[in-house]
């Protein structure tokens, strides 16, 4: 099957809207002047940091289960894995379907998004030394408990992140060039699906942590490959074995790849605080950090990021600022 037959078309993605806007509104995207005049050009900053869960991922939550319930094929149980926001839209999206979830999180993960997914009813497992560790132990649960294992990638996931592209596009359609971070890849496929949905000329950047590399030695061997994760401050991009149907899309229709260090995502929460007086988690900096690397290429161009989530631990962003 071709990999892009798995993107929602433009009928898919307006019917995940209705879908997401029946709990929460689109997000805003605002022209920031401080920053556009750090990075030297028009900059755009897309705020999925102001959804009810502080992230993108809810958009597919709510699609992923609206799709079981159309399907008829709600289950009693749902089993994921996750490093926070992955796991707070499967709680937000469970409750609101009446179905219990179980989220395993890696030993020593996020304080806050383990207290942000307890709050929504979610039954919290600490496992592994990484996602991969407990993503592995997630899948093995769902088959133990006879529970339906949610994957970090599917098309239904894809559904609902593509609306958060769709308004963007729509929005400021001038858009040049996106970056997008990438973690499982859910929100770069659906920015690739967005782009293809509407006809619209973006070109749009893959990034990655340079201290979990999967992704972009993935796309540069043609293949998945593992690669370890060192990363501190960017969880939400800390993953070790790209997702193959993930790769499929990526690979023929980034414009390229960015890799952004720690120190380098450090500095964009600093720089996303002090001129828009936003908070970015390590991963919804990410885009930004890139974009400053590549700063003296953009001149002229009208930048989009997306400030994906908001979800950093006080005492880790205290540390940052």
């Amino acid at each position: 099957m071709d990999a892009l037959s798995a993107l929602p078309t433009l009928a898919d993605i307006e019917a995940a809207a209705q879908v997401v806007y029946a709990d929460f509104p689109a997000t805003p995207q605002y022209r920031w002047a401080l920053l556009s005049e750090r990075l030297g050009t028009e900059c755009w900053l897309k705020h999925e940091n102001h959804t009810p869960v502080g992230a993108f991922k809810i958009r597919g939550g709510l699609t992923y289960f609206d799709q079981l319930a159309r399907r008829g094929a709600l289950p009693r149980e749902v089993v994921s894995a996750t490093r926070g926001n992955h796991g707070q839209s499967m709680g937000w999206a469970a409750r609101r379907h009446g179905v219990a979830c179980t989220i395993v999180v890696p030993r020593g993960n996020s304080v806050e998004k383990n207290a942000a997914m307890r709050a929504l009813g979610v039954t919290l497992i600490e496992h592994g030394d990484d996602f991969q560790e407990a993503r592995e132990h997630a899948i093995q649960l769902a088959a133990d408990r006879g529970a339906h294992m949610v994957p970090s990638f599917h098309a239904d996931l894809l559904r609902g992140v593509a609306t958060y592209w769709w308004e963007f596009l729509r929005a400021v359609p001038q858009l040049a060039v996106a970056y997008v971070p990438i973690g499982q890849g859910s929100g770069a496929c659906s920015a690739i699906a967005a782009k293809r949905a509407l006809g619209h000329g973006v070109r749009i950047v893959g990034v990655v942590s340079a201290h979990a590399t999967t992704y972009a030695d993935s796309i540069a061997a043609g293949r998945v490959v593992e690669a370890p994760v060192t990363t501190q401050l960017a969880d939400g991009m800390a993953c070790r074995v790209a997702d193959s149907a993930a790769l499929a899309i990526l690979a023929p229709h980034l414009d390229h790849v960015v890799q952004v260090t720690d120190a380098e995502v450090a500095a964009a929460m600093r720089a996303l605080f002090t001129d828009t007086h936003n908070v970015a988690e390590g991963a919804g900096a990410a885009a930004f950090a890139a974009a400053m690397q590549e700063r003296d290429s953009l001149a002229g161009l009208a930048v989009g990021l997306a400030l994906t989530g908001g979800n950093v631990d006080a005492a880790m962003f205290a540390g940052v600022l």
